[in-house]
């Protein structure tokens, strides 16, 4: 399988590169192929317009933006599921992960989603894993049932992503397994044929 990881914290010390190196580390034992998607690194603007208006008439003053975006719309052709990591900010959605998801649509449809949460405080950022569940399953990415918190990130995890807890170390399986389950079931689905 093919899995982009979103990352969406564009911070200044964030802590979200930590539990994606994690993330595609677990997601490459598995055999499948990672590709991350940093927020950080592509330095979006706030949503002008989405890329399906893009691609069809790029005036000049999106010809950079369409650099950035022409990729990843290859990429999201191609992928069979997402796996999404967010921080919590003040209980809610990173506006950076908002911001890199509302680029796109039809791109998403049918392809399963999971959530990889963080925070610094025990809650492991699950008020904002709620509200993405909303966000992804409206922008067509229906999301696992199985969440994947990570509370006291910074104590969980290593700069490199090395799982510091037994926790996260031996009990993150059964995440895992239900992405690969709905990324498998759902790429034989899309062979057949979707509803639209």
């Amino acid at each position: 399988m093919v899995v982009a990881v979103l990352l969406g914290s564009v911070r200044d010390e964030r802590m979200g590169d930590r539990a994606a190196k994690w993330v595609i580390t677990e997601l490459e034992k598995r055999g499948h192929k990672v590709v991350l998607v940093d927020a950080a690194v592509l330095k979006l603007p706030i949503l002008p317009t989405m890329w399906k208006e893009i691609k069809k008439d790029t005036p000049a003053k999106y010809k950079k933006l369409h650099e950035k975006l022409a990729p990843l719309a290859k990429l999201y052709a191609r992928v069979d599921g997402f796996c999404v990591v967010s921080a919590e900010y003040n209980h809610s959605i990173p506006p950076g992960l908002s911001n890199l998801i509302d680029y796109f649509l039809e791109e998403y449809y049918f392809k399963p989603s999971a959530i990889v949460c963080y925070s610094s405080t025990p809650f492991g950022g699950v008020r904002a894993a709620v509200q993405l569940r909303v966000l992804l399953t409206e922008a067509g990415m229906p999301t696992i049932p199985s969440l994947q918190p990570i509370p006291s990130i910074e104590s969980a995890l290593s700069k490199d992503g090395v799982a510091l807890t037994q926790e996260l170390a031996e009990k993150s399986g059964k995440f895992f397994d239900e992405f690969d389950w709905y990324m498998r079931a759902m790429k034989a689905e899309r062979v057949k044929g979707v509803p639209y």
